[in-house]
């Protein structure tokens, strides 16, 4: 559980849990490494990011109970920052000042990343964004373990304009992610020889589509591209289905997030296609040992989504850099992220960091969901790599860099 910020309290160890559990076999005197967590256990954002900080907790308990990282327990440093900008960027200085993390992970909306990365760029402060986005941040002090566009949209895009035509509309989030997601959605379907018959960009507060549908009935699409978050806009597919729109979905972020063919009533989510690095229906063995893992600890779990597998990527990733550098000192961990070779195995199989842009390679699955909602895989790419930063100029270990880039707004040459 993470404690509201009320009276800056903190989280010192995993809520629920007696010091001895959590650091057995650790020598008494070592000291912790110190991890800070930014979440939304409560608000908006609630629903689809639980279940990344129970993945991280149980990240936590899995290295402490084995000797912690370099033989010190994890001491981890916990807030809810309640789905708000706002308090994302008081707690987060709260931790980089007060609390002082060996590393902190956290944030689950692009906008909430973009609040707070300013704060761990001035404080060189080692951070890791674990959250599927639309990619393009290019920062020395930031890892990210979530899918990018190039892993997303440039296996879904194609494969949907093949399967159903080449006339794509896309709603979107009307912030960074839906407008720079959007962007590559718009450039994939026009190298592809697709033509876009309609775009809009839907406010957070929005939870009436009526307009929406209507624009969309009018313009005839083969497929709508569906860039949606939050518990307001996913009353889309709810509406959409009553209205019978009857088109084919294609997503970033629907399912693997918020698994809305779970809490939705069929057949609000008919024939939606979407991209992601994992969700709970994948049928393998490190899968279903994850899984098993995950209920054992947390047994009232209603869904283990992708970003739950990311944040326990992160975790691990993490202690595998802390290991390759024999030190937490920050600098030192970032050069052996930078290094190559940081991998761990996780849900999804092996991800690995790229030295170049700090981002993540992926096992991606084309999750199809069925009339009833049940879901199956017709596809899946292995090892998709982030290609898109380093081929375009981002280099971390050579350039140092802070900023975010899209397909209109590249690195300058040097």
């Amino acid at each position: 559980m993470l404690l509201k910020p009320s009276g800056w309290m903190r989280l010192a160890f995993i809520a629920g849990l007696a010091v001895t559990s959590l650091v057995a076999n650790i020598t008494d005197a070592a000291e912790p490494v110190k991890i800070g967590l930014l979440e939304d256990a409560s608000g908006n954002f609630a629903l689809a990011t639980i279940p990344k900080i129970h993945a991280t907790q149980l990240a936590v308990d899995e290295i402490n109970a084995k000797g912690g990282i370099l033989g010190r327990p994890i001491q981890l440093i916990a807030y809810d920052t309640q789905s708000d900008n706002t308090k994302f960027q008081e707690l987060a200085r709260r931790l980089v000042q007060t609390d002082k993390p060996d590393v902190i992970f956290g944030a689950f909306s692009s906008a909430s990343r973009e609040a707070i990365r300013p704060i761990m760029d001035r404080a060189h402060q080692l951070y890791w964004y674990d959250n599927q986005y639309e990619g393009g941040v290019c920062d020395t002090n930031t890892f990210v373990t979530g899918a990018v566009p190039e892993q997303q949209f440039s296996t879904l895009i194609p494969w949907m304009m093949q399967k159903f035509g080449k006339k794509v509309y896309t709603i979107a989030a009307d912030y960074n992610f839906g407008q720079i997601s959007a962007e590559w959605v718009r450039n994939i379907v026009k190298e592809n020889g697709g033509t876009m018959v309609g775009e809009e960009f839907i406010p957070l507060s929005v939870s009436q589509f009526g307009q929406t549908i209507q624009n969309i009935q009018k313009a005839k699409p083969d497929f709508v591209v569906t860039l949606l978050v939050g518990a307001n806009q996913a009353s889309y597919y709810e509406q959409q289905a009553s209205a019978h729109l009857n088109l084919p979905m294609a997503s970033s972020v629907n399912v693997g997030q918020a698994y809305e063919h779970k809490r939705f009533k069929p057949p609000a989510l008919k024939d939606m296609y979407v991209t992601a690095n994992y969700v709970e229906e994948v049928d393998t063995p490190a899968s279903n040992d994850f899984k098993k893992r995950f209920h054992a600890k947390f047994p009232n779990e209603p869904y283990i989504n992708q970003e739950a597998a990311n944040a326990y990527d992160a975790i691990y990733l993490y202690k595998a850099a802390a290991e390759k550098a024999k030190s937490t000192n920050q600098d030192a961990v970032r050069k052996a992220l930078e290094s190559g070779g940081i991998c761990t195995e996780g849900a999804q199989g092996k991800v690995c960091i790229d030295p170049k842009s700090h981002h993540a390679s992926h096992t991606i699955f084309l999750v199809h969901v069925k009339d009833d909602h049940s879901v199956d895989i017709p596809k899946v790419w292995d090892d998709v790599q982030p290609y898109w930063l380093g081929k375009v100029g981002c280099d971390l270990p050579n350039k140092p860099d802070h900023r975010q880039y899209t397909p209109s707004n590249l690195p300058k040459k040097s």
